[in-house]
């Protein structure tokens, strides 16, 4: 299948993009599903999307939201567990009904069992309308890691090191950052009816020329994207220098 891609100027840009696609979404279809990612690329989406409800043009109240991950470990109220990361950046100053919001719970006492439920809601309530993803530099989407099977569904992963090295400035020292996380999987994420995947800064850039211009491989987990029938690649002047020259904007690879 094809990815289609947008590329903008920078960060900005690229954040207000990511925001008018999902305040697309929950107008065209309010009771929407949104499938939700954490971490330092969709910070600015979110506040765009903040932003937006707070002038009106949007309400998140019928809507629903299920995240791809959480740390396994982490108390729901641990400044660095996503439950909080996703309170304190949207859920927060937004309406939607707290009821609505669902991410792995990676304190329960069986994970799992843990795994298996989330998978079941996933179903249950889903899947997503529309899948926001950010990507790894090694590749990774979700908490998915080189080899992980296409086929795979809600799982435990133990983190590599450059991914707990990318995540070690969200925590006091490297070694408090989580050596293990619930994600959605693959064949999880590709469930969804529509994903976006947003890219941002130079250190993306060889991820996303080996996405738009490689193979498919379980190595590396993003190209399991070129799998779904719609997908949007959201990204910035920077994430895309690596691509051949002469590449059209709106190209579809």
């Amino acid at each position: 299948m094809t990815v289609k891609v947008i590329v903008k100027e920078d960060y900005h840009e690229m954040s207000c993009a990511a925001a008018h696609f999902i305040e697309s979404k929950i107008v065209e279809k309010p009771g929407a599903v949104l499938g939700l990612a954490t971490g330092g690329t969709p910070l600015a989406t979110y506040e765009e999307l903040v932003k937006g409800y707070k002038e009106g043009k949007v309400s998140y109240r019928q809507a629903c939201t299920l995240n791809l991950d959480e740390y396994v470990g982490l108390e729901e109220d641990h400044p660095q567990s996503y439950h909080y990361f996703m309170r304190e950046k949207l859920f927060d100053h937004i309406d939607i009904d707290a009821s609505n919001t669902h991410l792995p719970n990676g304190n329960a006492e069986n994970i799992d069992h843990e795994c298996q439920r989330y998978e079941g809601l996933i179903d249950e309530i889903g899947p997503p309308d529309l899948q926001v993803l950010g990507i790894g530099i090694n590749g990774h989407i979700g908490f998915n890691e080189p080899g992980t099977s296409f086929d795979s569904t809600t799982h435990v992963v133990t983190l590599t090191e450059s991914t707990r090295k990318a995540n070690a400035r969200f925590f006091p020292t490297a070694e408090d950052v989580p050596k293990h996380s619930i994600t959605m999987g693959i064949r999880s994420i590709l469930k969804s009816k529509q994903i976006i995947l947003l890219a941002s800064g130079e250190d993306k850039a060889p991820a996303i020329q080996r996405l738009l211009e490689g193979e498919i491989d379980e190595e590396f987990p993003a190209s399991a994207l070129k799998n779904h029938p719609d997908v949007t690649l959201i990204v910035d002047e920077s994430a895309y220098q690596g691509v051949v020259h002469g590449r059209s904007r709106s190209h579809a690879e």
